[in-house]
């Protein structure tokens, strides 16, 4: 039996901003206790290497562009020790003593260490055995895949980790993927002076997106100087590395690495950043424990619950491998925390706040590269391939607002149209400052607002948001 202090109404594993939003939600207005157990630091990989310092490194330069192309403005010379240093503020330096602090304001125990699943209710951590009476949450996100490529791993490349707190920045470097954080990555290293080579093995850019958004995306890291080689693999590295165990996050490696393409072409770099993809963080949360089969996800249904342990044990955000995106993961956790609370105090599950709707086929994601790519919803292909009967409303951005914003101001922007409904199931904007626009269309979406209704939702003027009346105008005339 367990000593009273290791027993929790709710113990969730991993303290990224998943779990943090989980374990709040299920003990909000209660005295029920809840742990937060992380291996590394509270607040997870988005505070410290990922959302938090890469927007940190990136809308610098997207400032000075603003100011390069604003008529009366001398243009903004970007400082790259400034940029890292306010990337430093975003992270605290990478100490997590805030983020600690607001978890035990808000009555969550943290407790550091692995946490691992050794019964049904029941998680170890060490040599501490804690006990759930209502609740395990899993919300350890994900990891980056180093693809089996020979030299590779040997090389010690880059991840995000390491794009995200780069200490200086190196000569050049070669860029493995074409996703976001591909496209991100090589947009803050070119704009603080690296040498860019994006290596691609598609024929596009961010390939989930609509075909504008990537072509769009290329030409601004062309202009950059950056070189994108598409259909293009990497098949081996060399590098000449001394022994010993890996560097810090950011540290630089201390020698080049000679990269072979499937061209033939040997490239000398002095970093390689890996971006290609993720898989969530399974491996060692004993699984098997709870009769689940260890793997790269865990099924769940809509309230969360993981598919074989539904009495007790929940999965959030990227480990689950429904929608790998901070803010659908908090949302999640969100669910999971209003679901394990109701089921606390006995109180029925009726109501959509309990079920997780928007991770089917109403995500969010703006791309924070130059020009910005802001989406909801599926693309046209996806609404088609699902069986829906589209129309498609494709336009440049160019309204009085676009034009004071930036002399040079280049959109485009598109919607998805379900024929049958007369509503909108996805719209993606392409743009300098666009991600403003997207929560107009993530609530038209999710909405199901007719295409009539949104015409007396009228843009103010002069913004950019006035480009949502020449795609309804555009709508109204294809209609006849």
């Amino acid at each position: 039996m367990s000593d009273a202090t290791d027993e929790f109404d709710v113990i969730v594993i991993g303290a990224g901003p998943t779990g943090e939003n989980a374990a709040q939600y299920a003990i909000a207005g209660s005295d029920r206790t809840a742990a937060l157990i992380e291996s590394e630091l509270v607040g997870g990989e988005c505070s410290y290497w990922a959302c938090m310092p890469s927007k940190a490194l990136l809308l610098p330069g997207a400032l000075a562009d603003r100011a390069g192309a604003m008529g009366g403005l001398d243009g903004t010379e970007l400082d790259p020790a400034g940029v890292l240093e306010r990337r430093d503020a975003f992270t605290r330096h990478w100490d997590d003593a805030s983020q600690v602090a607001w978890a035990t304001d808000a009555g969550i125990e943290v407790i550091r260490g692995a946490g691992r699943l050794t019964g049904e209710r029941e998680v170890t951590v060490g040599e501490r055995t804690l006990r759930a009476r209502h609740a395990v949450v899993l919300a350890t996100g994900s990891e980056a895949v180093i693809p089996d490529i020979p030299g590779l791993r040997a090389a010690r490349p880059w991840t995000n980790r390491d794009a995200t707190a780069l200490r200086a920045v190196p000569g050049t470097v070669l860029v493995l993927g074409g996703g976001v954080v591909a496209c991100e990555a090589a947009t803050w290293l070119a704009t603080l002076g690296a040498g860019v080579i994006m290596v691609v093995r598609g024929r596009s850019l961010l390939p989930a997106a609509e075909p504008f958004a990537g072509e769009r995306v290329a030409e601004a890291l062309r202009r950059r100087g950056v070189q994108i080689r598409f259909g293009t693999e990497l098949t081996e590295v060399t590098r000449d590395l001394p022994a010993g165990a890996d560097p810090a996050p950011g540290a630089p490696r201390e020698a080049p690495a000679t990269c072979t393409l499937s061209d033939g072409t040997e490239l000398i770099v002095d970093e390689i950043v890996v971006a290609a993809g993720r898989r969530p963080r399974t491996d060692d949360l004993g699984l098997d424990a709870a009769g689940l089969p260890p793997g790269t996800g865990i099924e769940v249904d809509d309230q969360l619950r993981v598919r074989g342990a539904e009495d007790w044990l929940y999965a959030c955000g990227d480990v689950n491998g429904r929608a790998a995106l901070t803010h659908m993961g908090k949302y999640q956790a969100r669910v999971a925390g209003d679901v394990i609370a109701a089921r606390a105090e006995g109180r029925p599950l009726e109501g959509s706040r309990y079920a997780a709707s928007a991770d089917h086929g109403q995500i969010p994601q703006v791309v924070f590269t130059e020009p910005e790519v802001a989406s909801v919803g599926p693309t046209a292909a996806a609404a088609r391939e699902a069986g829906h009967d589209i129309a498609e409303i494709e336009l440049d951005i160019a309204v009085a607002g676009s034009s004071l914003a930036r002399d040079d101001y280049a959109g485009r922007a598109k919607l998805v149209i379900d024929r049958a409904t007369d509503t909108i199931l996805g719209a993606t904007f392409v743009g300098p400052d666009i991600a403003e626009l997207l929560h107009a269309a993530t609530i038209a979406v999710v909405g199901k607002v007719p295409l009539e209704t949104l015409w007396h939702a009228v843009p103010a003027y002069p913004t950019v948001s006035e480009i949502w009346l020449r795609l309804l105008e555009r709508a109204r005339v294809d209609r006849g």
